[in-house]
């Protein structure tokens, strides 16, 4: 499933590529599972003529603003996908929806079904997009709110909390072991068992993660890579926890791999040691 990082990445590939244009016409699969709870009807009918004023992703989702009051949300689930094609491109079997725009055709593409459209109307943002948590490089994702969370948890995994998005929002499984291996902690360690200074680490990592994966995966500024994982060093963790004896880019040992929190992890024993 797309992660903060990646989302990023695609809500820039639609708004580098349209913001400002005026959207000609939408086409849909209506009956695709994405539109769950959505009229696909109505998004056609409100989106088109208007142009795309704004963009915004947060945790794994993203939202275009349409006109003053018309706000498309996408979540890209785990196989959707934005990108962007000429004017006239012909919609495939997969592309559930396409805004056509003089010079470019926007389109979002899952063929696994688990993303998700929704549409509102309104002068201000949805609701659904307000009550996210707030963002990890936010001023509220303290050390404090952490501490705090990981107390309320302390009988789970630490690797399955990194996972709630209630307080990591964005973060899935590849950013968790990256997080969990640059603080050296073992993803088994119940989150009640770390010491205040594992916590002040923790905390630390999710924010440098996350700020080191915007920057290398969706670039800066205007600037978008050429594609997802272009510029990831090849000293993270990233590059070797699928390899068939991968080894840890610090330690040169084997790295492991188990089902933690009903996830597949990722870990550096000679590193991530457990009590």
């Amino acid at each position: 499933m797309p992660e903060l990082a990646e989302v990023e990445f695609f809500r820039k590939r639609w708004d580098l590529a349209a913001r400002g244009a005026k959207i000609l016409s939408v086409e849909t699969h209506d009956q695709a599972r994405i539109f769950r709870g959505t009229s696909a009807a109505g998004l056609r009918r409100a989106i088109a003529g208007r142009r795309l004023r704004s963009s915004a992703a947060r945790a794994k989702q993203m939202l275009f603003r349409f006109g003053a009051d018309a706000w498309l949300g996408l979540h890209l689930g785990m196989s959707g996908d934005l990108h962007v094609e000429p004017r006239g491109y012909v919609p495939q079997k997969h592309d559930h929806l396409v805004l056509q725009t003089a010079r470019r055709a926007l389109v979002f593409t899952d063929p696994r079904m688990f993303g998700r459209v929704q549409f509102y109307r309104g002068a201000n943002e949805p609701r659904w997009w307000t009550k996210i948590a707030p963002a990890i490089l936010s001023d509220a994702f303290t050390l404090e709110a952490v501490a705090s969370f990981l107390r309320r948890r302390a009988r789970a995994p630490i690797k399955a909390v990194l996972l709630m998005q209630e307080r990591f929002p964005g973060v899935g499984n590849w950013m968790a072991d990256e997080i969990l291996w640059r603080a050296a902690i073992h993803p088994r360690r119940l989150a009640g068992s770390l010491a205040p200074a594992e916590v002040r680490t923790l905390w630390r990592e999710c924010r440098r993660v996350c700020r080191l994966a915007l920057d290398t995966i969706a670039g800066r500024k205007n600037y978008l890579p050429p594609n997802l994982n272009a510029h990831i060093p090849k000293s993270w963790l990233f590059w070797h926890r699928w390899e068939n004896g991968g080894r840890c880019p610090k330690t040169g040992t084997p790295l492991a791999r188990a089902t933690i929190g009903g996830r597949t992890t990722c870990w550096s024993p000679a590193r991530q040691k457990i009590r």
